[in-house]
């Protein structure tokens, strides 16, 4: 917090519906967030110059997620540029068959999204396929597109991505212990997923023979899948040895504590010269920093609105509303990062908000850092995929379907995502 300052709740939940407005109103999210900020706490008492002090301290606040991200890019620039992601999703579709096709996709979305890959970009890599699937088996582009969002979604709460690493931040516990922690909760989503899809497998058109890739993408281009595992299983096992060490109680292991940011560009490099694309590297780190541009700035503008609402008094008044309720104070955790990811309709700035702003609070309940992370970034899937977000319009598009038929998918997603949250509750804070 900032000394001095103190605004009331109401000017907080001005700035955070001011913010929500402009990005329905199409404004870029990072200056809707700011300027939600900026207005919060200049109606809430502040002054001018204390206004930029609980701006600029809210931006300081994320930085150490900023710097995990961009080490993220790094990886995530090796798996698309290479062409990695793309043959893992393949072999998966390939390796299952016909008969467990809508499995087959889900599974492959997960498994791309869980080795680092952007939930938006790992639809788009399995899209075509799961078009050329849909199309030659009949399913339904309503099947289709829950099976890959309801994978994708199972993915993004165990991999490395932006979202892991925030919730990690916020709640000052390594990105691991989340990303295990979310293991049971992710297959519960991936078995909802797949169930709601071959529910709806005849429900509307399918893909037509115009929709699907002629060209299909240029196997002899693609690096063998040996290879193009070598980056995503060394970064999944340098990040699991800590928390495995803990576990069985081997001390060697434990003291192994080397951070996100180390490991995952160091598993990028050691997998692109497996994939024998050495001389790639500069260009793939260079598409990598670019993918995560947008998601910085932002990571930014949540860490401004997130300093607004630090600097209020939101957080206990909805403390004593819980209390007065008789609601469970572990519930706080999911709900958060349901409301917040609503809101902005993104799970990475759904749990920045929501840790930034309620973490303290979350924790004098009694509740371990581990499990509120694994909860908040459980619930922050819920509802993430609404019209205001880009999600949904990429995903529209790598699907070719129309908004109204992208809507119909929206209920059967958040199922995915209540499935997952529900798991992690009652894994993390009952069990």
């Amino acid at each position: 917090m900032v000394e001095g300052v103190s605004i009331a709740w109401w000017a907080a939940l001005l700035g955070l519906a001011l913010a929500i407005v402009l990005i329905l109103r199409k404004l870029n999210a990072t200056y809707a967030l700011m300027l939600g900020a900026i207005v919060g706490c200049l109606v809430g008492g502040a002054s001018l110059s204390q206004t930029v002090n609980v701006v600029v301290a809210g931006g300081q606040s994320v930085m150490g997620t900023i710097v995990r991200v961009l080490a993220a890019g790094v990886l995530a620039g090796v798996m698309m540029e290479s062409g990695a992601a793309n043959r893992i999703a393949k072999t998966i579709v390939t390796k299952f068959g016909e008969s467990l096709a809508i499995f087959s996709l889900a599974f492959a979305t997960m498994i791309i999204c869980a080795v680092g890959v952007f939930i938006p970009v790992a639809v788009l890599i399995v899209a075509p396929i799961a078009i050329e699937v849909g199309n030659r088996l009949h399913i339904s582009k309503l099947a289709l597109i829950v099976a890959l969002s309801g994978g994708g979604k199972a993915g993004n709460i165990m991999s490395p991505n932006p979202n892991t690493i925030a919730v990690a931040s916020g709640f000052d516990v390594q990105p691991s212990a989340v990303m295990v922690g979310s293991f049971v909760p992710a297959l519960c989503g991936l078995a909802m997923a797949v169930l709601l899809a071959t529910l709806l497998r005849g429900r509307g058109p399918a893909p037509t023979i115009d929709e699907v890739d002629a060209d299909g993408g240029d196997e002899a281009s693609l690096p063998s899948i040996g290879r193009a595992l070598v980056a995503p299983v060394i970064a999944v096992v340098l990040l699991l040895v800590n928390p495995v060490g803990s576990v069985l109680n081997i001390e060697l292991l434990t003291c192994f504590q080397v951070d996100a940011m180390y490991i995952l560009p160091l598993a990028a490099v050691i997998g692109l010269f497996a994939m024998g694309q050495g001389r790639n590297l500069l260009a793939f780190t260079k598409a990598g920093i670019g993918r995560m541009t947008d998601v910085v700035l932002i990571l930014i503008g949540a860490g401004a609105l997130g300093g607004l609402i630090t600097n209020s008094d939101l957080s206990s008044q909805i403390v004593d509303l819980i209390k007065a309720w008789g609601v469970s104070g572990s519930l706080l955790a999911p709900i958060a990062g349901i409301l917040m990811a609503a809101a902005t309709a993104s799970t990475s700035t759904g749990v920045i908000l929501g840790s930034s702003s309620f973490g303290a609070s979350i924790l004098d309940f009694g509740v371990s850092p581990v499990a509120a992370a694994v909860t908040m970034q459980a619930g922050a899937t819920v509802i993430d995929h609404l019209p205001h977000g880009n999600y949904f319009h990429v995903t529209a598009q790598s699907m070719k379907m129309t908004v109204g038929e992208r809507m119909r998918s929206v209920p059967f997603e958040t199922l995915v995502g209540l499935t997952m949250t529900v798991a992690a509750t009652l894994m993390t804070m009952v069990f």
